[in-house]
């Protein structure tokens, strides 16, 4: 926690042929820490990202989610990405069908990633607090289930 931390659990694919957005970008949990509690889940692709007005996010207040633990879920189906807090379904991404990597990149393989970034272009948009440094990110577990 503190003003300048932004914890994230995001995917990226394996292919970034097509370059950022258009290979596509998945965020199961974000929280900027002049923000604090508010965590926020956001699919990123050609068509759809902040940086044009059209990013597909939703913030919403998840009580302690800076000092306590929580299970930040994704379930990424061919129709829909849904993602979850506690269990909680909170955002739906829905798969347009369209066949258009530019609003449907998610037909490839993707990793994970769980990072505790300082600063940055969201995280210190607001400035960053020296006194919250050092500060850590606890991960409890990471599973991950495919469906046959």
């Amino acid at each position: 926690k503190g003003k300048g931390t932004w914890p994230a659990f995001w995917m990226m694919p394996d292919d970034f042929s097509r370059e950022w957005p258009g290979c596509g970008e998945i965020d199961i949990m974000e929280e900027v820490g002049y923000h604090a509690n508010y965590t926020s889940s956001s699919i990123h692709c050609k068509k759809y990202y902040h940086a044009i007005g059209t990013q597909k996010t939703h913030e919403q207040y998840t009580a302690g989610a800076e000092n306590g633990y929580h299970v930040y879920a994704l379930e990424w189906t061919p129709d829909a990405l849904i993602f979850y807090v506690d269990g909680k379904k909170h955002f739906t991404y829905n798969n347009d069908k369209a066949g258009d990597d530019d609003t449907w990149p998610f037909n490839k393989d993707f990793y994970l990633i769980l990072n505790l970034a300082w600063g940055g272009d969201w995280g210190g948009s607001q400035g960053v607090d020296e006194n919250a440094l050092p500060c850590t990110m606890k991960v409890d577990y990471v599973r991950v289930f495919k469906k046959k």
